[in-house]
């Protein structure tokens, strides 16, 4: 089961023959060197953690070569997700145009695609050129940090390039001709008229809505606007774009993300996460609401390995849904459910989203963990109330046709609890990094899962490493983009203005009217942004005036995330949404009445969680985090 949203917008038609061939060839050598990269970006933090905590003799250069490996996945990963045209897009807006202009706005999005990568991949050749002879703090030379990241560029240039060039003729040229006549026309005016030129950050907004609109993927939407923004910027080398967006690739907290993913992924497949759900059906199945149980329980639980709500979401699902089915339950109304409980587990460790917002926010990342734990038992025990209201009983020998036995069930059940145990203790006791533990946590799923079930190969492995890496690179491909936007929003001294007319706001109001202005915000952006745009735009600036009103940040951050996850699985545009519809095999339409229930209550905890932020703190008080 796929666990990357695939409500994409399609780039382009398959390419034909031997050219479809030569693509997937490429493909399959540039997914298997970044998987290969992350086998070796794991031994390498694991082999740190080792070294530690059990010698004594700390590897002081495995950050810094990890944090470089993780820069290669980035953009080998991002570059193959685009060469399958997976890269998330909103179509939502372009359905709204008339059927007679898609086919062209598609195209342009291509066109537009294509323009990005080629600019970043020059903007990166010019930062090697600049970094030639310059050394990392232990010695490496800073090019060899780049030239995966020019690798990349130029593979997301081919692709793009090949995919525009696979539109319809006619459409391909006149979409072509009309990107170049809107630049000259443009450079034309900025020339004759240098008085009356268009500002930069113009630019930087209206592309980013324009290609928003279009369903360019969001990454290359944010990607491209900031860097028009650079290119008409006099103040500004190209180079200086690039070396943001790796900037925003090269950090070594953001590893916990492919790394809990890639656990997660292994427990999938090594029969871990069926084992536990089948348990939990002979334990629960016959209870009122027994099955919506099941799903809230589950997701839960796997919230505390994989860290990817979507990869909860599939793992999930691929096991529940067809239980609702086999015994005649509503899948609408299961669908519903487990898109709230993605919203609900939002803040359970280690969930990517706190990671994210820890980053960038500049957040105790173990603290947020513990902020988090209170607040969602809270939102699932609310749920699990409305689910057995209106739940009924089931059969669970409905949904088991054949069961093992039990003794071997609950053992194998014991193997994923423990792993999820130890990562729990490991994040609350603050003894390793996130990172560190996400690594333990995948050299568990895979040796003692391995061991105790005897369902890995060494050919499954290996897909698991593609998949893992793939997600990343659409996952941080996001990040490193919007890390060069930050800075273009930041000279414009936009985070400052916004600051001043907030700070004012709380001063008027108070600090609980800035915190729900803040909530909806993120509602908003988190319908029409992927999660980790939403966050990296608006964590940075919100949590500082969040702090000077009063506001715990703990607390602050534990909000906001779960309002982002509110937005982005709400409908009617959210993307987590369409993605738990294309996972469940259901509609969107359908799934939206059934769903009201759970949002409203989640949303009436999201409210509780703001006027008592006991609800976040209490916990990171009880172990000295806040």
């Amino acid at each position: 089961m796929n666990a990357v949203i695939d409500v994409q917008v399609p780039l382009a038609t398959p390419a034909p023959g031997l050219a479809r061939k030569f693509n997937d060839s490429v493909l399959f050598v540039i997914e298997h060197l970044a998987g290969a990269i992350l086998a070796v970006d794991v031994l390498v933090v694991f082999a740190s953690v080792f070294y530690r905590y059990a010698l004594h003799t700390p590897l002081e250069w495995a950050e810094e070569v990890a944090s470089g490996l993780m820069t290669a996945i980035i953009f080998l990963g991002a570059a193959s997700v685009l060469g399958r045209n997976q890269h998330v897009g909103i179509d939502f807006f372009l359905r709204r145009f008339p059927a007679s202009w898609r086919p062209a706005l598609v195209q342009l999005g291509a066109w537009l695609t294509a323009f990005m990568c080629v600019g970043f991949m020059v903007a990166t050749y010019e930062l090697i050129i600049d970094s030639d002879g310059q050394t990392t703090p232990f010695g490496f030379q800073q090019v060899y940090l780049l030239y995966p990241v020019l690798l990349g560029a130029l593979l997301m240039s081919a692709f793009a390039l090949a995919n525009a060039w696979r539109g319809q003729p006619r459409t391909r040229w006149l979409t072509l001709l009309a990107c170049l006549a809107v630049a000259g026309a443009n450079l034309a005016w900025n020339a004759a008229w240098p008085e009356l030129a268009v500002p930069p950050i113009a630019y930087l907004v209206l592309s980013f809505f324009g290609c928003i609109l279009i369903g360019v993927p969001i990454a290359f939407a944010i990607a491209l606007a900031s860097m028009l923004y650079f290119l008409f910027e006099p103040t500004l080398p190209m180079l200086i774009y690039s070396q943001q967006v790796v900037a925003g690739a090269n950090h070594f907290v953001l590893l916990a993300i492919p790394f809990f993913v890639l656990a997660g992924l292994a427990m999938e497949a090594n029969g871990m996460s069926a084992r536990l759900i089948e348990l939990l059906l002979r334990l629960f199945g016959r209870w009122r609401g027994g099955l919506s149980l099941i799903t809230i329980i589950s997701t839960t639980l796997f919230s505390g390995v994989s860290g990817s709500k979507l990869a909860d979401v599939a793992a999930v699902g691929g096991i529940i849904v067809p239980a609702v089915r086999k015994t005649r339950q509503d899948p609408n109304d299961a669908a519903g459910l487990l898109a709230c409980t993605a919203i609900m587990s939002e803040t359970i460790p280690p969930c990517v989203n706190m990671i994210i917002f820890g980053f960038v926010a500049s957040i105790s990342i173990g603290g947020l963990f513990m902020a988090g734990v209170v607040p969602a038992i809270f939102l699932a025990l609310c749920l699990s109330v409305v689910a057995v209201i209106f739940g009924r009983r089931i059969d669970p020998r409905d949904a088991i046709p054949s069961p093992r036995s039990l003794p071997r069930l609950i053992g194998g059940s014991l193997v994923a609890l423990a792993m999820i145990v130890m990562i729990g203790k490991g994040v609350a006791s603050g003894v390793a990094t996130s990172t560190e533990i996400s690594a333990f946590a995948v050299i568990y799923a895979l040796l003692v899962g391995g061991a105790a079930f005897r369902e890995l190969t060494w050919r499954k492995v290996v897909r698991l490493l593609v998949k893992s890496a793939s997600m990343t690179g659409t996952i941080l491909f996001i990040v490193a983009a919007a890390s060069s936007l930050s800075y273009a929003l930041t000279i414009e001294r936009i985070p400052h203005a916004m600051a001043t007319v907030l700070v004012d706001l709380g001063q008027h109001y108070g600090a609980i009217t800035f915190v729900l202005l803040s909530a909806l915000i993120m509602i908003v952006f988190g319908m029409v942004l992927e999660g980790a745009p939403a966050l990296i735009l608006f964590g940075p600036l919100l949590t500082p005036i969040a702090t000077q009103l009063g506001v715990n940040p703990l607390q602050f951050g534990t909000v906001m995330v779960i309002a982002m996850g509110l937005g982005f699985f709400a409908p009617p545009l959210g993307l987590g949404l369409f993605a738990t519809c294309a996972i469940t095999g259901t509609q969107i339409q359908d799934v939206v009445r059934p769903m009201l229930k759970y949002l409203l209550v989640l949303l009436a905890g999201l409210l509780m969680l703001i006027f008592v932020p006991e609800f976040s703190l209490w916990l990171p008080r009880q172990l000295g985090l806040a």
